[in-house]
């Protein structure tokens, strides 16, 4: 079954739209809060500071508790980052908008909720 017949070319648009003003905030903020790791493409929380440089016990603190609080927000925005990324290229090979578990098309009012939703409600987690 082909993907993307029952949304039609505007809508596509709008969807593109939304994907595209996301993929680029969320590369906003992984930056804000960690740094790519160029081997894997992947994200780490880092700190703003280095650790270790002649650091005061209390900075040192700091940092490792920034650190703490930047791991899950970035392995969050992370997920969200590649989830939107996925849905853009599915737009590029024409199967967006089909539920990856059952190949049935995701509705309109999900994807319009959720751009980057890749399953129907049924299959979502």
């Amino acid at each position: 079954m082909s993907g993307m017949t029952h949304i039609n070319r505007e809508e596509l648009n709008e969807l593109r739209a939304q994907l595209d003003a996301e993929l680029a905030s969320l590369e906003e903020e992984l930056a804000s809060h960690g740094r790519a790791v160029p081997e894997s493409g992947d994200w780490q929380g880092t700190t703003g500071g280095l650790v270790g440089e002649e650091a005061d016990p209390n900075d040192a603190a700091d940092q490792m508790e920034e650190l703490a609080t930047n791991v899950p927000l970035v392995e969050e925005l992370e997920k969200r980052y590649k989830d939107v990324a996925k849905a853009l290229q599915n737009m590029e090979k024409g199967t967006y908008g089909v539920c990856e578990e059952c190949e049935e098309p995701i509705p309109l009012k999900r994807l319009q909720a959720n751009p980057a939703a890749h399953t129907c409600v049924t299959h979502s987690k």
